[in-house]
């Protein structure tokens, strides 16, 4: 019998309260069935190879399955070779933090960023600077700025529906970027775990389609297509930077990332479920993202938003230059919540922005949460 008391995930949310910053899938598309049968599949070939430490680079009949799946969603060949597996697009960030950085050392980072990627980085004692954004992504004039100032080892970006702002780095920009890392020799660490998930036109092709031609690794995840708790994502690269990958004592010692699960989500892309999965995760959040939409107009009508075009984040600024950090402390006696700008910043700036996510709640939740942050506003 479960024990209603003992913690089983990060999700800590009274059920009269309404978290609007949540950026995390609704326990009712985890899809249980799915990951049941997979399992039954695999435990029945009867082979126990999975149970054992794992290849370094990753099971290799698991990332032949996940190149012909990324083949066909990027409309571009995806060698199996190219793919390391990770606990998740945050361990692949902190093994690459491990390899290819020392504490001290200079990273870039989009204003904003994803703030627990920000978390990893001070982890590692790296000196982070910022570099502006605007509707189209990373504003590379500033990027050519902050390269003559300093000697980064690397850029953290999220090019595609961005979290927290929900946009897309351009195609000429993505182009202009990959030619700068190779004129000045530093490496694109590109978090693509929302890529997928587009509720309008086809994104721009992935960083990763540039691993051959720049200096880009491509982080993604199962996180947001399938299910966080498989702590399942992939690293692509050139060749030269899978080999220092997995040359580490890390999967050395530890053998390659989750055999176990790895084993069990190649039978779900074999049997095409995932991209079924996919489009209904589609589907659910472009309807909730209308509906988001719609409530922030009728109770946050002086707000300043765009709509973003996929992913699971509305970035909002406040009216009134209004402190949305003590707006948060506020909005907990209506019952409600969101994220803050200032922790997406890494220069303690953006006070005046929230984070939204319409993922984990029902239309009517998000309808009635923008309802109590309109309350808690007015009072």
């Amino acid at each position: 019998m479960l024990n209603s008391d003992l913690q089983t995930s990060q999700i800590r949310v009274p059920e009269d309260f309404i978290d609007l910053g949540l950026g995390d899938p609704q326990f009712a598309f985890l899809p249980l069935d799915l990951i049941r049968q997979a399992a039954e599949t695999c435990f029945s070939q009867n082979d126990r190879a999975f149970l054992q430490y794992g290849a370094e680079q990753g099971d290799g009949y698991f990332r032949t399955a996940l190149a012909e799946f990324l083949s066909r969603e990027y409309g571009l060949a995806v060698d199996a070779d190219k793919l390391l597996v990770t606990s998740g697009a945050s361990g692949g960030l902190d093994l690459v933090c491990t390899l290819f950085t020392r504490p001290g050392d200079t990273i870039l980072v989009e204003e904003p960023s994803y703030f627990l990627a920000l978390r990893i980085f001070r982890d590692h004692d790296l000196r982070i600077v910022p570099v502006q954004t605007d509707r189209d992504g990373l504003i590379i004039e500033d990027l050519k700025q902050k390269l003559t100032e300093s000697n980064p080892k690397f850029l953290y970006i999220i090019p595609t529906f961005q979290n927290p702002t929900g946009r897309t780095l351009s195609l000429e920009r993505r182009e202009q970027l990959v030619q700068l890392s190779r004129t000045y020799d530093f490496l694109i660490v590109a978090d693509e775990v929302y890529h997928f998930l587009n509720y309008g036109p086809k994104p721009p092709k992935p960083l990763a389609a540039y691993c051959e031609t720049g200096n880009v690794i491509s982080l993604s995840s199962f996180s947001k297509i399938l299910a966080p708790g498989l702590r399942l994502g992939w690293i692509q690269t050139d060749t030269k930077k899978i080999k220092r990958l997995t040359g580490c004592g890390l999967l050395d010692s530890g053998g390659g990332m989750n055999p176990f699960t790895s084993a069990i989500v190649r039978f779900i892309i074999e049997s095409g479920h995932l991209e079924q999965n996919i489009s209904k995760l589609i589907s659910i959040y472009r309807s909730r993202l209308a509906v988001m939409e719609i409530a922030l107009r009728q109770y946050l009508p002086d707000s300043v938003f765009t709509i973003p075009q996929g992913g699971y984040f509305f970035w909002v600024r406040l009216p009134g230059s209004i402190n949305a950090q003590e707006l948060q402390e506020k909005a907990k006696a209506f019952k409600v919540g969101f994220r803050p700008g200032v922790r997406f910043s890494s220069a303690g700036g953006l006070q005046d922005y929230i984070r939204l996510s319409f993922s984990f709640y029902e239309p009517e939740q998000i309808q009635e949460g923008l309802r109590r942050l309109r309350s808690c506003l007015e009072s």
